[in-house]
């Protein structure tokens, strides 16, 4: 939902606006070239069951083990 209220003045040196230019962006060095998460959204039954996102993607692995002619795919081990 969007608020219907106005945003306060600006204190300080801050203007109301700022524009970016993003044809002089550059991509973040810092950031990790791992693939992008997917997100799921679970139906809250199926949510209550699991108290984790570990516990369902341990589920799910089990699962793909389960099936004939699943292709497996390895995982990056955490650090830690």
């Amino acid at each position: 939902m969007k608020s219907t209220r106005k945003a306060k003045a600006p204190s300080g040196d801050l203007r109301a606006e700022y524009e970016f230019d993003y044809g002089k962006s550059r991509k973040n060095r810092f950031a990790t070239g791992g693939a992008p998460a997917v997100a799921v959204v679970l139906d809250p039954d199926v949510a209550r069951v699991f108290g984790s996102s570990s516990k369902v993607n341990r589920l799910l692995r089990s699962v793909i083990k389960a099936v004939p002619g699943a292709v497996e795919v390895k995982r990056k081990r955490k650090a830690g």
